[in-house]
């Protein structure tokens, strides 16, 4: 029995007030039932279910099959379906995951998206007996910007637009994305992230706008009406908008110690105090999708919780449009697998995100609901309301006049918002009359975040984890030394690029810009929020120049607040500038002044998380007891209103040290806690290459086994492998294998799998820099217990072999990572 029935309404409410429920006033084990009854209403507009919509709806439902129904509450993966499988199995929908593109090249050019993209859309369209032309709806994770394409604008990550404080910029900035998604073809964005971090720990952080709900709930609604319009009774969405996803339903933001997918272990009080309060106004603007999340209430996952996908979302907050999953999540609902979860659809779940899975779960819920698991009444109610978005999305009308307008990506109108979204995001934490900086002035511009338009981006920016790119794959972007240069050019004074600060001529002022590297979800999880905790190659560089007598200004990228107080202390000026996008030169139309150094643009962004006094200052949230950060929410300093920051407590706190799970062999050495380990007839030297020892050569003298082994401690490495990471090798053959060649992942002395990986080294050329990448799932396939890896690596032969190599690590999958023959 509930608890919903055990209390009648009044006492529920008293319990809320007194302290929430899931306390011991009901139970020692707290609560992962919600109470409508509670929770703030909402309605979607009238204009999603006009009579003119529905009776289509009737008509159409009518003729289709069981299969074709079953079909519409599915979506796959374009690297895991192909158009022709739409024929026997009517799904519908296809997205592009964060690592998913056209014949799997992430820089794939936007004609061949479209190109893609309508492949699908064609078939599914296609005239034929016994199949009703149903289109499906292309879905595509364009969160800042339409960030999966070459030469799209690419806006600042929430992070930095919560510092904005301004809701007319985030709907324009749900517009601009609208019309360049619409022009390559897609119909439906995963956005707005309604989230409130409360961890920034979390790997996801830089996702939410803010760590109050004020942010989120001013953001939500005006971002629905940029991507998708204002909704028409009768009419579907106008031909430039496309439709949006709110997400993650809920609390993703609030799991407990910044946990990706964890578990948000807070009272129903809290649960729609902090995390509810983007939704309604989402709804009430018309979002058509909710996306709920991996993470779970109180043990129990979202995506099997009818009380909220059910009670909540479509009962109190009046939701008509369809709930979808998240990436395979409803393989981890309790009883559930990848390829059968009745729960999810019993919870209320309209359409299930199966990107590699989608063929058994289709054939298991077909049979399913002919067995009654999965009550008809149900898949009815699921099928109506994907059919109802897709008939306000205009898919049935086709008509797309944007489509093939390439020319809207990166165009000039959008460039000049993304430019203006990072000059208001900006937040100047110190300035000792340092800026603004003449335009007349010489100016160093160093760090390794100077000139790189990829790191300025971070995550989901072409890839998913947003790692590799280069200034070549920004074609129309702007680094933050690009823009610098520009300002600074043209008011005649001289500007010189030494990334690691070694300049020519002394400058009159230099500004580092240095900061995180890209991340996304698990892979951002840190344990504390100290930056660049040990080796402080930035402090250094910062230092360096201040001893020369040399001004400095620093120009921090982050996803998050993080310790940085000697940073703060070395320099002079000290700039957050989150993760600003393609538009580097929103940077320097602030920093960077005229010829007399009066401002240009003033500094106007506030901080929409605190910032940290320690690292071990977490989680930290105004509003909490004892709050003490080091810069309160709200802070931020401008040449308005300045203000002065004395000299900073350096003392990082109590820290627990950083586990290192995926990086084996860096720089010419294993790092902790890992260990490199040779057995048998194999030799290891050290190596140059490019950098003095930076490299080993292994050499198996074919006198017997020999192996080469990265031993630790057991780490868990479960959600790396249902993320698609790899196994990542850069090596040189110096001599081709003699014999069979294995890389195997242990779990114990007793426990792993092998696989042979003879051919990715006999077919690489003698001498030749490549890079290797065995996923992590090919292990899981063979056996291996992922939960308790203690050696990653280990490549073995008994035959002559010789290779080189540079970096062992665990990397994304960026359609380039492989199962070897096994």
């Amino acid at each position: 029995m509930s608890a919903r029935r055990r209390f009648a309404p009044v006492s529920v409410l008293a319990l809320l007030l007194a302290g929430g429920l899931g306390g011991a006033a009901l139970s020692q084990t707290p609560s992962a039932v919600a109470h409508p009854e509670l929770w703030p209403r909402a309605a979607s507009p009238a204009a999603i279910t006009d009579a003119r919509t529905e009776a289509f709806i009737t008509d159409l439902m009518s003729k289709m099959s069981l299969e074709e129904k079953v079909g519409q509450t599915i979506q796959a993966d374009g690297a895991s379906i192909t158009p022709d499988d739409l024929r026997k199995y009517p799904l519908g929908s296809v997205e592009a995951g964060g690592n998913t593109a056209p014949g799997g090249d992430d820089r794939a050019a936007p004609r061949l998206w479209l190109d893609w993209i309508k492949a699908y859309r064609a078939v599914a369209l296609e005239k034929r007996e016994g199949h009703n032309a149903i289109p499906i709806i292309f879905g595509i994770d364009a969160v800042h910007g339409h960030n999966n394409i070459v030469g799209a604008t690419i806006f600042p990550h929430n992070v930095g637009l919560g510092a904005t404080r301004d809701p007319d910029l985030i709907r324009r900035i749900g517009a601009v994305t609208a019309e360049e998604v619409a022009s390559t073809g897609a119909d439906w964005t995963f956005g707005p992230t309604v989230a409130v971090p409360r961890d920034e720990r979390w790997g996801r952080a830089y996702e939410g706008y803010a760590e109050d709900p004020e942010v989120v709930k001013a953001y939500s609604g005006p971002m629905t009406l940029g991507l998708q319009g204002e909704l028409k009774a009768g009419q579907p969405l106008a031909s430039n908008h496309v439709v949006g996803s709110a997400k993650h339903f809920l609390a993703d933001g609030g799991t407990a110690d910044g946990k990706d997918q964890g578990d948000a272990q807070i009272s129903e009080q809290d649960l729609i105090r902090l995390h509810a309060q983007g939704y309604p106004p989402a709804i009430d603007a018309g979002i058509l999708t909710v996306m709920v999340s991996f993470s779970s209430w109180n043990g129990v996952k979202h995506t099997g919780n009818k009380s909220l996908q059910t009670d909540v979302l479509k009962g109190r907050m009046g939701f008509e449009g369809f709930v979808v999953g998240d990436w395979n999540a409803h393989g981890q609902v309790e009883g559930c697998a990848n390829t059968n979860c009745p729960q999810a659809y019993n919870a209320g779940m309209d359409m299930v995100m199966a990107p590699d899975s989608w063929k058994g779960l289709f054939d298991n819920t077909l049979a399913q609901v002919k067995d009654g698991t999965i009550p008809m009444a149900r898949l009815d109610d699921a099928v109506r309301r994907v059919l109802r978005v897709k008939v306000k999305a205009g898919l049935f009308a086709d008509n797309r006049p944007l489509e093939g307008r390439f020319e809207l990506l990166g165009a000039p109108s959008h460039r000049a918002v993304a430019r203006e979204a990072v000059r208001k995001s900006l937040v100047l934490l110190k300035n000792q009359g340092v800026l603004p900086i003449k335009s007349s002035a010489r100016v160093l511009v160093a760090g390794d975040g100077a000139d790189d338009i990829g790191k300025q981006a971070g995550g989901w920016t072409l890839t998913w984890q947003g790692t590799g790119n280069k200034n070549s794959d920004f074609p129309l972007g702007q680094s933050v030394y690009a823009g610098i240069a520009e300002a600074v050019k043209a008011g005649g004074g001289q500007v010189e690029l030494a990334p690691g600060g070694a300049f020519k001529t002394k400058p009159d002022v230099a500004v580092v810009v240095f900061g995180e590297n890209p991340y996304a979800e698990f892979q951002g999880d840190v344990t504390n929020l100290e930056y660049q905790p040990g080796d402080k190659t930035d402090l250094a560089l910062i230092k360096s120049l201040k001893a020369k007598g040399i001004p400095v200004v620093a120009v921090f990228l982050s996803g998050r607040p993080l310790w940085t107080n000697p940073e703060i202390n070395a320099a002079d000026a000290f700039v957050a500038a989150w993760l600003p996008g393609s538009e580097g030169g929103g940077v320097a139309d602030v920093l960077v002044g005229d010829k007399a150094g009066k401002p240009r643009h003033d500094f106007s962004g506030k901080l929409s998380y605190s910032w940290p006094r320690r690292a071990n200052q977490v989680p930290l949230n105004r509003g909490d007891a004892g709050y003490d950060p080091q810069f309160a929410y709200g802070y931020g300093l401008s040449y308005a209103k300045p203000g002065k920051v004395g000299a900073l407590s350096e003392d990082p706190g109590v820290v627990s040290a950083a586990v290192n799970v995926d990086r084996y062999f860096i720089a010419g050495r294993a790092p902790p806690p890992w260990t490199l380990n040779v057995g048998g007839a194999v030799a290891v030297k050290p190596i140059d290459a490019g950098a003095q020892e930076n490299a080993r050569l292994a050499e198996w003298s074919g006198q017997g086994a020999g192996a080469l082994t990265v031993m630790g401690q057991p780490v868990d490495l479960s959600r790396q492998t249902t993320g698609d990471m790899a196994v990542m090798l850069r090596y040189r053959v110096d001599e081709a294998p003699g014999k069979p060649v294995s890389l195997a992942i242990a779990c114990g002395e007793s426990c792993g799998a092998a696989l042979d990986v003879t051919s990715t080294f006999s077919g690489a050329k003698i001498g030749e820099w490549r890079t290797a990448k065995i996923k992590l799932s090919c292990f899981k396939a063979k056996g291996a217990d992922m939960t308790h890896v203690s050696s990653p690596f280990a490549l073995s032969t008994s035959g002559r072999f010789a290779l080189a190599f540079t970096e062992i690590k665990l990397a994304s999958n960026e359609g380039d990572a492989v199962c070897p023959s096994q």
